[in-house]
């Protein structure tokens, strides 16, 4: 019970509903009875003082009794509803016209009998019942003159018991019943109409619900979405679309998450690969050294071992790369970022791999800007990078090929670019260049013999130049070349 928002907001407002609906009651009851009282005071105010003024009720040595039994005759004819009281100057009844046994209190306060007769007091003013012990209802007053001042007062009690048993059988007529049956149909109607009102507004909330629900259970690429409008109106509209938003997050996540793990079974596979070829052959001519090791002459022996050893470190080497990779993509990187000259940098490269070139008829050149500022990175790292887009340029570059480091100053950094007139990188496969044992072509032989490209590379600089907050790019032509370019901060003295 009460699961849902929906009917706790109902539940709610039932309850506020059935409140509100018994203090209007009460407070009508209330409000109809102060305004009896009032009117009735109002109106009888000067009753008592229009009595007193017609015959003497009272003297200094005795009360008027034929004048007290000809009044309280004909004020139970005209009017039983009142009572009147004869009260000395210090409140206590001399005279009243109530049933013997039916008056309980026989002194009266004589303040709200003062405040009366003063006058500017809000009405209705209530006095003493003589009635009840505790009891209070409204009066009229007025001062019996005597010789040396008041010798007593006239208390006419304007709502008596018959006053009353006629409004308890109005409390039961078909007026009231009237009233108190259109409050309740009010009431009804207002309940309805905030319940419509509440499930109108909640409705949207629902769908909101149910929509993130059965994501939740099955979350997928094109899965429903909120119809949230262009513009958010209010906080469900805006829930709305901060769960569309989230739910394209998730989905391009998964995706992600999806195509990595394709990349991962890929590069466990490339790397088995690329481990079991050098390590397969490595074993291969060992073996056949153990085996022949009587029959070789020293010649095929320096031949086998020469083979060996160039399988050896080329698994080295791979190893190597895999855990440089590792150690970059790790937390424990620290970069060592200072000022230094990249343009010597680029020279110190270029001289090691001049003799690599030459042997290979590759012309390697560089094209260096005028006033070159300083870089900022870290010197070890950048170099590791050059070292690897040489290489690879040096791999895919054709005999009687050329390639070119050049820097360039823009403003505030320092671009580099490695250019070759190679063979050039298809366009459908230039944004997987720099992906982890990515081949391009991979039935494509290398420009070395017995030299394979194990596709971290191009891996390695990119994730040295991300380090450096840069970003490294490719831009090719079929038979024409490749170039590669990144950009490092230049250094800005003080």
């Amino acid at each position: 019970m009460f699961k849902t928002l929906y009917s706790r907001i109902a539940a709610v407002l039932f309850g506020l509903v059935c409140l509100l609906g018994l203090g209007t009651y009460q407070l009508v009851l209330y409000s109809a009875e102060m305004y009896q009282q009032e009117l009735t005071q109002k109106l009888n105010t000067a009753l008592a003082r229009q009595i007193v003024a017609e015959e003497p009720l009272l003297t200094e040595r005795s009360v008027n009794q034929a004048a007290l039994k000809s009044l309280f005759h004909w004020l139970m004819v005209i009017n039983p509803s009142i009572e009147v009281y004869l009260l000395d100057k210090h409140g206590q009844a001399l005279a009243y016209s109530a049933p013997e046994g039916h008056v309980k209190r026989q002194q009266v306060s004589l303040a709200p009998i003062q405040a009366f007769l003063r006058g500017g007091s809000d009405l209705p003013l209530l006095g003493d019942d003589p009635r009840s012990l505790t009891g209070h209802k409204v009066f009229s007053a007025a001062e019996i003159p005597g010789s040396d001042g008041p010798a007593g007062y006239l208390y006419v009690i304007l709502e008596g018991e018959a006053f009353h048993s006629a409004m308890e059988m109005i409390k039961g007529s078909y007026i009231l019943r009237f009233a108190t049956t259109g409050l309740g149909l009010g009431l009804l109607l207002a309940l309805t109409a905030g319940l419509t009102a509440f499930a109108l507004l909640t409705r949207r909330l629902r769908l909101l619900t149910t929509v993130m629900t059965d994501y939740g259970a099955s979350p997928r690429a094109g899965s429903q979405r909120y119809p949230a409008p262009p513009k958010a109106k209010d906080e469900i509209d805006r829930l709305g679309i901060s769960f569309n938003q989230m739910a394209e997050r998730i989905e391009q996540q998964l995706e992600s998450l999806q195509q990595n793990d394709a990349k991962r079974r890929e590069m466990v596979a490339n790397v088995s690969h690329d481990l079991r070829t050098p390590l397969t052959a490595l074993h291969g001519y060992l073996e056949t050294l153990l085996l022949k090791d009587a029959s070789l002459n020293p010649e095929e022996r320096r031949q086998y071992l020469e083979i060996a050893t160039h399988q050896s470190a080329q698994l080295s080497h791979l190893i190597g790369e895999l855990f440089e990779l590792a150690k970059l993509d790790s937390c424990e990187t620290l970069l060592n970022i200072e000022a230094f000259s990249l343009a010597e940098l680029v020279q110190d490269v270029v001289h090691k791999f001049t003799l690599e070139a030459e042997s290979r008829g590759i012309q390697l050149q560089t094209e260096f800007g005028s006033q070159l500022p300083f870089a900022y990175g870290d010197i070890g790292l950048i170099q590791r990078v050059l070292d690897n887009l040489i290489e690879n340029a040096l791999r895919y570059t054709p005999r009687g090929g050329r390639i070119v480091l050049s820097l360039d100053n823009r403003s505030d950094k320092i671009v580099v670019k490695v250019a070759d007139t190679g063979q050039g990188i298809p366009a459908e496969e230039i944004d997987h260049i720099f992906d982890r044992f990515y081949r391009l072509q991979k039935n494509r032989p290398a420009n070395v013999a017995g030299q394979q490209n194990a596709g971290l590379g191009l891996a390695i600089a990119k994730r040295i130049i991300d380090l450096h907050g840069g970003e490294i790019r490719a831009q090719s032509q079929l038979s024409q070349g490749t170039t590669f370019s990144f950009a490092l901060p230049a250094y800005q003295a003080g």
